[in-house]
């Protein structure tokens, strides 16, 4: 499968196929592309994959790599004296 270089951030996913003869691809509005498939259901599971991926790569980039937990509980009042 194709990635594009640079996927705008936060852009919206919206996934299309198309057909050319007997091939499907899958496409995406972010730019991404798949392989031309004889399959149509593969091609959606191509575009699947790709939805999964960027919502990944977006939660990541969103928190610098780092996964948001729950804070620790602090002293009442924020004072750590």
């Amino acid at each position: 499968m194709s990635e594009p270089a640079f996927a705008p951030p936060g852009a919206e996913h919206t996934i299309s196929t198309s057909e050319r003869g007997s091939f499907c691809t899958a496409r995406c509005s972010c730019g991404w592309y798949g392989p031309a498939r004889r399959a149509r259901s593969l091609a959606r599971d191509d575009a699947g994959t790709h939805l999964a991926t960027a919502t990944t790569t977006a939660t990541a980039a969103a928190t610098d790599g780092k996964v948001p937990g729950p804070r620790p509980a602090g002293p009442p009042g924020g004072s750590t004296d």
